[in-house]
């Protein structure tokens, strides 16, 4: 299983959905994505689901694991060592917030914290290697929403070796992490809109095909919309709370 945990280092891997109501979650982002969401039978899962679509690997969803966890999509950066990610984020400054732990026959993961307190998991895969689709109803981009996201950046160097460059404008301004060439996810200032109590976060965004007819579809289906439908450079975008509170993204690209 090396190859499967190299082809996914230190890149997002996978995205994941822990929820106060994983039946109902699980109706509305299939009644959303059309995805097809089987939960595991054996109990050592935890009644976690893994969503596909024609039959491949976008995303999972299982409920909460103690009452204390708040109901968020999480994003996984792919790792072929967790037990040396967690050193390398604690150096750079950051905080192991769940330490490594075994998935049996899938993989091991850990939950991280960066110097802004936003939560950042690893996936070390074994028997599952991430995702196996991208683009349309599935995972399309991770962003670090942070108030002081510059003193973040240097940690996303220092740990998954991303070189942070600016593509926002002055007005407007944003990072994007790139790695070996690739933009693989971006940073931006949290809006100042935001309620003073939100914490710093990590968004995910899945990919459609029409950001409007989506909006619309995920609000009938008794999501909330955050972020109306807008432009950006480069394509459309909004923001939808589900049902259960979670926070996520939609967007299509135009160029």
């Amino acid at each position: 299983m090396t190859n499967a945990a190299t082809a996914v280092t230190n890149k997002p891997a996978w995205v994941d959905l822990g929820t106060i109501d994983a039946d109902g979650a699980r109706e509305f982002y299939s009644t959303l994505f059309g995805w097809n969401i089987e939960v595991n039978p054996d109990p050592q899962y935890g009644g976690y689901g893994r969503a596909t679509l024609d039959g491949k690997d976008v995303a999972g969803i299982g409920p909460t694991m103690s009452p204390e966890q708040p109901t968020v999509w999480s994003v996984y950066i792919g790792t072929d060592d967790a037990d040396a990610l967690a050193e390398k984020v604690q150096a750079a400054g950051g905080q192991v917030l769940m330490p490594t732990m075994d998935i049996p026959e899938q993989g091991r993961m850990a939950v991280f914290a960066d110097p802004t307190g936003a939560a950042i998991s690893a996936w070390q895969p074994t028997g599952m290697s991430g995702f196996e689709a991208q683009g349309s109803n599935a995972f399309g981009w991770a962003e670090l929403n942070a108030r002081g996201v510059e003193g973040a950046l240097d940690f996303y160097r220092q740990v998954f070796g991303w070189d942070p460059q600016s593509s926002g404008s002055e007005e407007n301004p944003y990072t994007e992490f790139h790695l070996d060439g690739e933009s693989i996810a971006g940073a931006t200032e949290m809006s100042p809109m935001a309620p003073a109590g939100m914490p710093n976060y990590w968004l995910v965004y899945f990919a459609v095909d029409d950001v409007d007819e989506a909006t619309s579809k995920a609000v009938q289906a008794g999501g909330r919309e955050m972020l109306a439908a807008m432009d950006f450079p480069g394509g459309r975008m909004s923001v939808i709370a589900d049902p259960q509170g979670a926070i996520f993204g939609l967007m299509h690209l135009t160029s």
